[in-house]
């Protein structure tokens, strides 16, 4: 029992302090990763079989087990009092510990930037989303050499986090832009059928990706529609 009790002590005092702000944004963010675990475990066994055409198979599962890491951590961290950032710290750690491989770590690293973003203390707003979003752009391409056209989620989040940032610049409010970007993410995603893999796994196949899209495009797209159905909700 002590031994419990220490662990639950140690995790407590882990979290920071955070504003009422930052606790309801907090809220929303544990939402959205409930959300996209239920999406995902949908997802699995089609982006299963997308990833076994070029690579190894695993982008599924993998998608699937990190998600629910991520979504427990947050609500863990968020019983326990946490902002947007500490919330989306633990989370982040979370998929990349339970994830696996270069989507886990990716994903984990996403999380994590968004969390630096969006802090512990401010409302989220539009902006502040949108250089989140930003953050986690330029998380994915300091991981790797991966660019447009490589075939990889890069393809899908670049054009996402640009358009967000551009439609939120030209005065649309946050669920015209983020559905708007969620579109271009989605177009692109599926346009990585026309391109042959040039990094990861996948590059060993060479032709053989041709006609099938990008297994971390499609579930980045998918993701950011997902998280659009919870900003509707929350609006």
């Amino acid at each position: 029992v002590t031994a419990v009790a220490d662990d639950e002590a140690d995790e407590t005092e882990a979290i920071g302090p955070a504003s009422e702000e930052s606790r309801r944004a907090a809220a929303v963010v544990a939402r959205a990763l409930e959300a996209i675990a239920a999406m995902l475990d949908d997802q699995a066994d089609e982006l299963g079989r997308i990833d076994r055409i070029a690579g190894d198979g695993d982008h599924g599962i993998g998608m699937q087990r990190g998600s629910r890491a991520a979504a427990h951590a947050a609500s863990r961290a968020i019983a326990a009092g946490a902002g947007a950032r500490t919330a989306l710290q633990h989370a982040g750690d979370a998929w990349a510990d339970k994830g696996g491989g270069t989507s886990g770590a990716i994903w984990g690293e996403m999380l994590v930037a968004l969390g630096a973003a969006l802090g512990d203390d401010d409302a989220v707003d539009a902006s502040a989303l949108s250089a989140g979003v930003g953050r986690m752009k330029d998380a994915v391409m300091s991981f790797g050499k991966a660019t447009v056209g490589d075939k990889t989620m890069i393809d899908a989040i670049v054009p996402f986090a640009d358009t967000l940032r551009d439609r939120l610049a030209q005065g649309d409010a946050l669920l015209d832009a983020w559905e708007t970007a969620a579109d271009a993410a989605q177009a692109a995603a599926q346009a990585t059928a026309q391109l042959t893999a040039r990094l990861g796994r996948a590059r060993t196949h060479g032709d053989r990706s041709l006609g099938t899209p990008d297994p971390g495009a499609i579930s980045f797209a998918l993701v950011t529609r997902t998280v659009l159905d919870v900003l509707k909700e929350d609006a």
